[in-house]
């Protein structure tokens, strides 16, 4: 169950690849399902594309779509096949006018072993190392029953098997004809589906191996296949000091009790305009001078609206890309899933060494889902960044201004292993903000609320509002000391 990627095939799709703990395992059978379009032989040609780019003989036997349409289809999407030999026994232009009729032997009885000739011929002459047939559910019409059929089929893949071949073949799945038994006599079967909340693939079976289950988000365009496996924080993590990193501000480490943590996560909760991206800037301002990395995902801000205001509270933001400690990022929530935009963070933390990576903002990740549950596909990007050490800040916001204090309007507050909040207050008929901290899973904290500002000089901590009560309604009053002051 355990086979070394060294002895896998490519499927020529890294994502795909990934989800197939390395790829396919050689000298076996595999069926590629799904309804028309929906990319069964694009991937069968990424596969022998693959395959030929190491120099292996790669075969695509086609019983369909003319090899000249082939051709041209992929040539229009940028795929190179001239290293790939074409079995083209598809019916060509001339056979609807040259109508046979057989009066004693049944069509398929006449018409098979011609083809099964011209087939094995074919593979004797070529030995290919990879095989795409497309589709084998044509062999049908060439059986006279169902047990005919599954024992042809089954000769056929062991023929093709033990001449040294790793086979991917298609079907044409309906409810007329379903292709249950074809999945029984494949060694894996790849399933690729189309519907209102995108394009996905799933693997639901895969023989001698370990395989990523569930339904993964995929891309079919103009330059191919793409593929963005679910991810599993288990099987990612590095080894980490868990100290504290400083937001830059004094007073606030001082609320914080030294600053965050790595590794953790850090809820910054507000009603709009509060200035939760702004807080989070600072923390990666501060990042900046350290020399580390940080990335914003912004789901909801225009990146140039973004920086001008960073440079308006003096953040350096600019000098920090410049130097490339920081990345602001605009990610667009419609066209984006969850699983592409885990690849885009993957690739930040992976690849670049980002420390901090703050998500602006969980309304903004939620628009992404397309139908999937918002807290268990957070949940796992959450666990993932922590278990690779990064800090992550994620802009939660609450629909209210005032009232009641809420940290979230979604059931993921169990996620935060620190929340700092930020509140409007009405005093003396000015509105003002005040930041507190409600949560510190590691350490303690200060338990007043300071008044909070953003001025052209930076962000600015108060001292403690400890003259205050009601603070969290929104509609604070003054209280007179002991002392009668």
């Amino acid at each position: 169950m355990n086979d070394t990627t060294d002895n896998r095939l490519s499927t020529g799709i890294t994502g795909l690849d990934e989800v197939l703990a390395g790829g396919l395992l050689p000298g076996r059978a595999y069926l590629l399902r799904g309804g028309p379009g929906t990319g069964k032989s694009t991937l069968g040609l990424n596969f022998l594309i693959a395959g030929a780019s190491k120099g292996e003989k790669a075969l695509f036997i086609t019983l369909e779509e003319a090899e000249t349409s082939l051709r041209i289809n992929a040539a229009k999407m940028g795929m190179d096949l001239s290293g790939i030999d074409f079995l083209d026994i598809s019916p060509g232009p001339d056979y609807f006018s040259q109508v046979e009729t057989y009066d004693i032997f049944a069509p398929a009885e006449v018409e098979r072993e011609p083809l099964t000739q011209t087939i094995t011929e074919a593979v004797q002459q070529i030995n290919p190392v990879r095989v795409f047939l497309d589709p084998l559910t044509q062999f049908r019409y060439l059986s006279s029953d169902v047990f005919q059929f599954r024992k042809q089929v089954l000769s056929f893949l062991r023929f093709l098997t033990q001449s040294g071949a790793t086979v991917c073949f298609t079907s044409e799945n309906s409810a007329a004809m379903p292709d249950d038994d074809l999945q029984f006599m494949a060694d894996g079967i790849i399933t690729l589906d189309y519907n209102d909340f995108g394009r996905h693939v799933i693997i639901s079976k895969f023989r001698g191996s370990n395989f990523t289950g569930r339904s993964h988000s995929m891309k079919l365009d103009a330059s191919g296949i793409s593929v963005y496996p679910r991810l599993v924080p288990d099987v990612h993590g590095v080894a980490f000091k868990a100290d504290s990193i400083s937001s830059g501000l004094p007073e606030l480490d001082k609320m914080l009790q030294g600053g965050l943590e790595r590794g953790t996560v850090t809820f910054l909760s507000g009603p709009t305009g509060v200035g939760k991206t702004s807080l989070g800037g600072q923390f990666m301002k501060a990042a900046a001078l350290r020399g580390e990395r940080s990335v914003l995902f912004s789901l909801e801000e225009e990146t140039a609206i973004m920086l001008g205001r960073f440079e308006a509270i003096g953040l350096g933001a600019r000098g920090a890309i410049n130097e490339g400690n920081l990345l602001v990022e605009k990610v667009e929530p419609l066209q984006f899933t969850p699983d592409e935009f885990v690849r885009r963070v993957r690739y930040e933390v992976e690849e670049k060494h980002t420390r901090i990576v703050m998500i602006d903002s969980a309304s903004g990740y939620r628009l992404s889902m397309r139908g999937q549950e918002l807290v268990s596909n957070l949940h796992a990007l959450t666990k993932y960044l922590q278990r690779m050490g990064v800090t992550v800040l994620l802009a939660v916001e609450t629909s209210q201004l005032t009232g009641d204090f809420r940290v979230t309007d979604y059931d993921i507050s169990y996620l935060a292993d620190n929340i700092l909040f930020l509140r409007y207050l009405e005093i003396d008929g000015r509105l003002r903000k005040a930041i507190g901290v409600l949560k510190k899973r590691l350490t303690d904290f200060e338990k007043t609320l300071r008044e909070f500002e953003i001025t052209s000089e930076g962000i600015k901590i108060g001292q403690p509002l400890t003259g205050l009560r009601g603070i969290l309604s929104g509609i604070p009053t003054w209280v007179k000391s002991e002392e009668g002051q």
